[in-house]
């Protein structure tokens, strides 16, 4: 297989005195129309590919945008942490269906969404990160700062089964925080502070993992069959109390595997995160049909509010495949 190789999109995209605030997800749907979730006004935007602003839609509805996932029939599940749900749109922004319950999280005895105080796991939802289809219809969501598990819900909304917990061994989570599901069914979480990818059946059997990785935020997989990674690295997003990252941390980049966890392709690092091609916070990621790679970043609550970036720092990259 041929090593992919990406150029930077200079300028792209929309006007820049836009008040998107930092933009935490983005997704492109059939029409490779790229929808940015945002923690702005408004917090839904969509574009075209050439970075034209579309629509808006979403004021009101979100206590604190964290993913998005546009499904084959471009329905938008926006998943809100703060609101402990998910809930599915039309591409224009009309209510489908919800996951949970708005604003009651479950009990796992955590403190908050510091995933470090979770006690025990427990049902949908505590400060959920992501939802992923899977090839039966099936909806798999990563319940990631207040609980350690990934929920699996039939297309109607019903609760299938659910699994993991707090922990470092096999099948057990610190921060679930992406997820992916491909044609085969196996689902592959993004083990945030565990730096790594977990695999398991659509039933939840562990089957292995990939720890070629630093603080995975979220896994896609592309129509090529490749695995795209956005990975945080150590420096931004840290949590209270974390010594000061050590000289010489990875820094936020994004990585290529193959099916077999082969790594093919990586850029970024941080050494330069203000830079064209170089990262801060890379939190989501996206493949459009024709290759292109959309990046969002959490400048602002990665540390740009604390000086560590400015608070200029992009938080959208697009990148074409050449």
């Amino acid at each position: 297989m041929n090593t992919p190789h990406y150029r930077p999109v200079d300028k792209w995209c929309f006007p820049a005195d836009r008040d998107h605030g930092e933009i935490v997800g983005v997704a492109c749907d059939s029409k490779d129309r790229v929808f940015l979730f945002t923690r702005g006004t408004p917090p839904v935007m969509v574009l075209d590919r050439d970075g034209t602003l579309l629509s808006t839609w979403g004021g009101g509805l979100f206590e604190r945008p964290h993913g998005i996932f546009i499904g084959p029939d471009d329905t938008v599940y926006c998943t809100d942490d703060f609101d402990h749900s998910v809930r599915a749109f039309t591409p224009d922004g009309m209510l489908k269906l919800t996951l949970g319950t708005s604003g009651k999280p479950s009990d796992t005895g955590a403190a908050g969404m510091d995933y470090r105080t979770i006690q025990r796991a427990g049902g949908p939802f505590c400060y959920p990160t992501n939802l992923a289809i899977g090839p039966t219809g099936d909806f798999f969501v990563a319940d990631g700062y207040g609980n350690a598990r990934v929920h699996q819900f039939v297309p109607d909304g019903r609760l299938r089964r659910s699994w993991g917990e707090p922990g470092v061994g096999p099948g057990q989570f610190q921060v679930p925080h992406g997820i992916a599901v491909d044609k085969d069914g196996t689902v592959y979480v993004a083990d945030r502070e565990n730096s790594r990818i977990q695999r398991f059946s659509s039933a939840g059997a562990y089957l292995g993992e990939w720890t070629n990785v630093a603080r995975p935020c979220q896994v896609f997989i592309g129509r090529d069959g490749l695995f795209y990674v956005a990975e945080l690295g150590f420096r931004a997003g840290r949590w209270p109390g974390w010594p000061p990252s050590e000289p010489g941390s990875t820094g936020g980049r994004v990585s290529i595997f193959d099916r077999d966890g082969k790594l093919l392709a990586r850029w970024g690092g941080g050494e330069n995160p203000t830079a064209p091609g170089d990262f801060f916070a890379p939190h989501d990621i996206w493949v459009d049909s024709q290759g292109d790679i959309y990046v969002a970043e959490v400048t602002l609550s990665g540390g740009g509010r604390k000086g560590v970036v400015p608070t200029s720092c992009h938080t959208l990259q697009k990148f074409e495949r050449v």
